[in-house]
């Protein structure tokens, strides 16, 4: 399968050192299935940064590895409270050390508040089925694919 990066600059080489903390799913490298949401995630980050050119970075995806015991998946398959807490868990996680065991996470983006709704669940303001609400992408439900060690990373090939 295709996945996509959108960066502001090509991307021969991973380098998991660059992951940032606090991420949906801890640090790593995220692609998407989706070219679209990968250009817009592009533009919006060469817009942040004020630098470099907005780049979809293609990679081939042999998806059998999922499957044969060589990596450590876990795979969420919608919205869910396993899901959200998940997602709490690792954006709460501000080290560069994994709060799970998976080498590969796949499952649906958090939209972009998802700060500011942590806040309003830890404080009570809202329930865990209203906070599970709000995360939900605004666009629908779109995937995103993590890979968090260099054993993940070796099974992505640029294209």
């Amino acid at each position: 399968m295709k996945l996509y990066h959108g960066s502001n600059t090509c991307i021969e080489q991973i380098d998991l050192s660059y992951s940032k903390v606090g991420k949906d799913f801890g640090c790593g490298f995220y692609l998407s299935a989706d070219k679209q949401q990968a250009a817009e995630l592009a533009e919006r980050k060469t817009e942040q940064l004020g630098e470099g050119e907005p780049v979809v970075n293609e990679y081939d995806f042999d998806e059998n590895v999922l499957h044969n015991g060589n990596l450590s998946v876990k795979r969420f398959e919608g919205y869910s409270k396993e899901w959200a807490e998940f997602v709490l868990s690792n954006r709460k996680n501000r080290t560069r050390i994994s709060s799970h065991p998976y080498d590969v996470v796949i499952g649906p983006i958090a939209n972009d508040t998802v700060g500011y709704q942590i806040r309003r669940f830890m404080l009570g303001i809202i329930s865990m089925e209203q906070f599970i609400e709000e995360l939900k992408y605004m666009k629908g439900i779109s995937f995103q694919y993590f890979f968090g060690t260099e054993k993940a990373i070796k099974h992505l090939k640029k294209c």
